[in-house]
């Protein structure tokens, strides 16, 4: 099955989502469903009137809504999808440069969640530190075989997304686990394709976020 998703095209809804408490705020959404910004701040240690104001944001790029709540105070929010993507391959350099700024602030995110992980990992059973942590591996490949791995991957993975959407399907013993791809060039382009823009190959199209953040599903 494929998870519902909000694309993001529009350089100011890049911009706008580019803030680690909004990330984290959708990221909470998604993870447990309709929440007050009372909630959040809770869950968070932020002020109520900053993620009140966040989620107001959040609202106007269409990544969180407001549904009916039992107290008619303060409705509560809730996240409009469970993946959030946007265009890595885009030609217009004000979208490029937004979704840039929304691709680090996302690896900043990351980064820091690896950080708290590792911090912790001791105390985890051995049956998962055996198969959680960090490996990479090198690949010589053209764009379009790059795109390929990604396609499978992503195939592989999307047999989980009912377990996503549905807690019901979920094994008793299941965690969460956020498993992040990173695909990377390591080196510059080679001269010929900097002269040549017809040459360069760029990674396959679309970003995405889950959260998490906190994890962004």
């Amino acid at each position: 099955m494929s998870l519902p998703e909000v694309k993001l095209s529009d350089p100011k809804a890049l911009r706008g989502y580019a803030h680690p408490l909004r990330m984290a705020l959708i990221g909470l959404l998604r993870q447990h469903g309709p929440m007050t910004a009372t909630q959040t701040a809770e869950r968070l240690g932020e002020s109520v009137p900053s993620c009140s104001f966040h989620l107001r944001q959040l609202a106007k790029y269409g990544l969180a809504e407001r549904v009916p709540g039992a107290d008619a105070r303060e409705r509560p929010w809730r996240a409009t999808a469970h993946n959030t993507s946007w265009d890595d391959a885009s030609d217009d350099p004000q979208v490029r440069a937004a979704a840039d700024a929304l691709s680090a602030t996302q690896l900043a995110l990351y980064t820091r969640r690896a950080e708290e992980f590792l911090a912790r990992r001791a105390a985890e059973p051995v049956a998962w530190r055996a198969v959680t942590g960090f490996t990479d591996r090198p690949l010589y490949v053209t764009a379009d075989e790059m795109a390929r791995v990604t396609e499978r991957i992503e195939a592989l993975l999307a047999e989980y997304d009912d377990r996503v959407t549905d807690p019901t399907r979920r094994p008793a013993d299941s965690r969460k686990v956020t498993l992040v791809q990173l695909a990377v060039l390591t080196d510059p382009p080679p001269a010929a394709a900097l002269a040549d823009p017809a040459a360069e190959a760029g990674p396959p199209p679309g970003g995405s976020a889950d959260d998490e953040p906190g994890s962004h599903r």
